[in-house]
């Protein structure tokens, strides 16, 4: 039951916020009854500029997070928030709606040939085994920025039926490199031995692909080499050998948060396995 002093105070800010429909109307004025039994409780001044303060709000829902279910209590922060806004009398401005970055190309089979072919073009042993390493680091295994620089020779290691790269960092974690470009990264890798696949020999280097991208970008007909995109080559590929576009397809998910959430509760997969799921069983 609300009381008689937090309802009236209710019907009062709902009426002032001038609802555009009674749907509307009623939706608000569920929120404004509770937030006010709530101010009320507290005891707190039943002003508007009180009762939806941004600070109050959060309160109220805190408090009553056993009482009503997560879908409701967003709707009712959602309402008070709308509440606040309306009753102000020099409201802020809504905030901008910025444009959503999306996923990055991905390269076609024959760019990524038309790569390699550069590659193999450079004019010195080490500059053709490091252009290669990046390629193959990139669109092989999904690497970018610090923790493509930071992998060295050592790091690839033939193991599970396939190759892996042991990546250190954030996300420690052994990636299988796809099987196709096994031959090009041990390669590379040997010749590497505990130096850097890409080059350089500072531990806080940076920049150290600028000159190999530089060196691999020509040509009228063939898009400037980026990470992002080598990585996006490599997640495309992935999702495709998994079955990932027919799964969203079948369960309808379309929220990277809901597949983090599934996947959360799953047992881990035996590194084998992932390594034949994943494209990575050598030849």
């Amino acid at each position: 039951m609300v009381p008689a002093q937090a309802a009236s105070f209710a019907r009062e800010v709902v009426a002032a916020a001038r609802p555009a429909s009674k749907a509307r109307a009623k939706a608000l004025l569920f929120a404004a009854s509770r937030a006010a039994s709530f101010a009320q409780r507290a005891g707190l001044e039943l002003r508007a500029e009180v009762v939806f303060g941004p600070a109050v709000i959060e309160r109220f829902i805190v408090a009553n997070a056993r009482a009503f279910s997560a879908p409701t209590a967003r709707t009712l922060r959602t309402n008070c928030r709308a509440l606040g806004r309306a009753l102000q009398a020099y409201p802020e401005p809504a905030p901008v709606r910025l444009p959503r970055e999306r996923a990055k190309l991905a390269y076609t089979e024959r760019e990524i040939s038309a790569y390699l072919a550069l590659c193999d073009a450079q004019p010195t042993l080490s500059r053709r085994l490091r252009a290669a390493a990046l390629i193959c680091l990139g669109a092989g295994a999904g690497l970018i920025g610090a923790e493509l620089a930071q992998v060295r020779g050592t790091d690839v290691v033939a193991r599970s039926g396939g190759v892996l790269v042991d990546v250190a960092g954030r996300h420690p974690r052994a990636v299988p490199v796809l099987g196709r470009y096994h031959a090009r990264l041990v390669a590379s890798a040997g010749w590497a031995g505990t130096g850097y696949l890409t080059g350089g020999t500072g531990q806080s280097r940076r920049n150290v692909s600028s000159a190999l991208v530089a060196s691999l970008s020509g040509g009228a007909d063939l898009p400037r080499l980026e990470q992002a995109r080598l990585r996006a080559t490599w997640l495309a590929e992935l999702a495709g050998l998994i079955g990932l576009p027919a799964f969203m397809a079948a369960t309808g998910v379309d929220c990277s948060q809901r597949l983090g959430d599934i996947v959360a509760r799953l047992p881990a997969w035996a590194e084998p396995e992932a390594v034949g799921l994943l494209g990575g069983a050598s030849c």
